[in-house]
């Protein structure tokens, strides 16, 4: 006989209470017993009370072969009982979760709870983490373009004072020929200071012809100091009108293009209008042209429709003379049958009667 340790359920409804006890294996859950050997109350609060065991008894009924049930198992192994089938079953148990984890299954339901819920926070992280990258995307962008609408006003007002800076150089260097002339004029100046204080002692002992004759010879000098005055003049007013020249013919030619351009797009806007106003009235042609073309259709249409009457009315009208009094003898005789009938009848009953 096999022996088992079992648990069988006693109490009432929604307060389950149960035994501990040894039974024949083929007995009923709540059959008959062996023996008595505990109980075990899970409602109990104090976890002491929950478990109670007659250990000695325990022992002496595995000694004897006696297999206890997974519940009983675990409720031994929480009091200290080590045995056999414990360990058996812990074997067992390693095996099926070796096999679960080589074919990629969950071995308890815990643990697909658990893989279940680290898949979640997985899916969660890297929401947050796409969200997160995507904010800093957002504000880099943003931080960027604010970067940028600040820069491009500086950019303008660099671009402004260099363009003043050049007008400024432009100026100055069309004056420059202006201010070259003035130390020209200046050299012949005091060129002609010089020769003067020396000739001064000189006047003292020359007598008035020598002086006359002197002042005859410095004045071819004094001519070419100033002829080399005005050729120095001369170029520095050409580099000016040099100068300048460019500007104005560079102004001019932007002026040319600009109006050359405003001159092509009227001329395209009023080819177009002058387009639009050449194709209106051939619109309008063709429409009016397909109008009457549909018109004919439609009045051919019912011409054909009615030819076949016309041709029915006239053959009658077609017939000779002498087939419309045939035709009229014919009806006659069709109205006079009747009658004829009528008064034959009207002499047979007449017969009859006499």
């Amino acid at each position: 006989m096999a022996v088992k340790i079992r648990m069988t359920r006693m109490g009432r409804r929604h307060r389950p209470f149960f035994r501990i006890n040894a039974i024949d294996s083929r007995a009923p859950r709540d059959g008959t017993i062996l023996e008595k050997l505990g109980h075990y109350d899970p409602i109990e609060k104090d976890k002491t009370k929950q478990i109670v065991l007659d250990i000695e008894r325990v022992k002496y009924w595995l000694d004897k072969g006696a297999i206890p049930s997974d519940t009983i198992s675990d409720i031994l192994l929480k009091k200290g009982i080590k045995h056999k089938y414990a360990e058996q079953r812990a074997a067992r148990r390693a095996r099926a979760r070796a096999l679960a984890r080589a074919k990629g299954k969950f071995f308890t339901q815990a643990e697909r709870i658990a893989a279940e819920k680290a898949a979640k926070g997985a899916a969660e992280a890297a929401e947050a983490k796409a969200k997160a990258e995507a904010e800093a995307k957002a504000k880099a962008e943003a931080k960027e373009k604010e970067e940028k609408a600040e820069a491009e006003p500086a950019a303008e007002a660099a671009v402004a004072e260099e363009a003043k800076a050049e007008v400024v150089e432009e100026k100055a260097k069309a004056e420059a020929p202006e201010a070259k002339e003035e130390p020209v004029e200046a050299k012949v100046e005091e060129a002609a200071a010089k020769e003067e204080p020396a000739e001064a002692p000189k006047a003292k002992e020359e007598p008035v012809e020598a002086k006359v004759e002197k002042v005859e010879k410095e004045a071819p000098a004094a001519e070419a100091v100033e002829a080399e005055a005005a050729a120095t003049e001369e170029p520095a007013e050409a580099k000016a009108e040099e100068v300048k020249e460019p500007k104005a013919e560079k102004k001019a030619k932007t002026k040319a293009k600009a109006k050359a351009e405003d001159k092509s797009e009227e001329t395209a806007v009023e080819e177009a209008k002058a387009e639009a106003k050449v194709e209106e009235p051939k619109a309008k042609k063709k429409a009016k042209a397909k109008e009457k073309a549909e018109e004919k259709a439609v009045e051919e249409a019912e011409a054909k429709a009615k030819e076949p009457k016309a041709k029915k009315k006239a053959k009658p009208k077609a017939k000779d003379k002498g087939e419309q009094a045939e035709a009229k003898e014919a009806k006659a005789e069709k109205k006079e049958k009747p009658k004829k009938k009528a008064v034959r009848k009207k002499k047979a009953d007449k017969g009859d009667e006499d």
